[in-house]
């Protein structure tokens, strides 16, 4: 196991993107998580601004590991407003490769047990109309890990079948929902393109609820271990989602990976 490449999700400083850049440096990661919206929207950012902020980004000696594209509630479950989801989901994947990125993470919304149940189909037929665009420019798509099982995910997965269509997986949202999140990582090894470096404890210590890395249930040392073991070689994205000392918990969470 080699050094971690540390990323963070700057959406979770709550700050404007500068700022939340500066404390990404602070902070002392390696990489960025930012959020394909506002001044990084793809129609708020031109082919010269896109090598401007890549460029900028580089010269501080930070990489992008994935851009955020979470277009939030109903994601692509409901055939209300789909057609426009979904094609902005293809011009955040190009803005990810002009990026170096490549890979773009979203919640797609929760797979339901029955495969005959309708959104079955929707998600089948969106997110493979995303894997189809996904493969024809060579990038990639993450479905976030949460509301399902990791073997519900994978049957999902297999189902569709899209080889640019993986997994950012997510530990605290299995933590809070009850799954095991070491052993669905063995589960969908085939399928993991990008990690959050999250941590929560679940409804049996008084959750569900996010809690600083390693102050909750993931065992952090099993967790990076068991991504090693899969051939996983990608970022981890530090994640925090509350808390009044953000800059802080980020900062001691780079400081608690940087062990492993």
């Amino acid at each position: 196991m080699g050094k971690l490449k540390i990323g963070v999700r700057l959406a979770s400083f709550k700050v404007p993107l500068i700022q939340s850049i500066q404390h990404a440096l602070e902070c002392g990661v390696d990489a960025i998580e930012p959020s394909a919206f506002g001044e990084l929207a793809p129609e708020n950012i031109s082919e010269s601004g896109r090598r401007d902020f890549l460029q900028q980004i580089t010269s501080k000696g930070l990489a992008i590991s994935a851009l955020s594209g979470n277009l939030g509630r109903p994601h692509f479950i409901s055939k209300e407003g789909l057609e426009e989801r979904v094609e902005r989901t293809k011009r955040i994947l190009d803005l990810s490769l002009d990026l170096k990125a490549g890979i773009v993470c979203s919640h797609i919304g929760h797979i339901p047990e029955d495969q005959n149940a309708p959104e079955w189909e929707i998600l089948l037929d969106s997110l493979g109309d995303i894997g189809v665009y996904a493969e024809k420019i060579g990038a990639f798509f993450a479905c976030e890990t949460g509301p399902e099982s990791p073997q519900l995910m994978k049957t999902f997965l297999g189902k569709l079948n899209r080889p640019h269509i993986g997994i950012n997986y997510d530990p605290a949202n299995l933590v809070m929902r009850g799954f095991q999140p070491i052993a669905g990582i063995y589960t969908l090894s085939d399928y993991i393109l990008h990690t959050h470096a999250k941590d929560a404890i679940g409804k049996e210590k008084g959750g569900p609820k996010e809690v600083p890395v390693g102050q909750g249930e993931v065992n952090f040392p099993e967790y990076i271990n068991a991504l090693d073991e899969v051939g996983f070689s990608g970022f981890y994205s530090i994640e925090r989602e509350s808390g009044e000392d953000r800059v802080g918990d980020v900062r001691r969470a780079v400081e608690f990976l940087r062990k492993f």
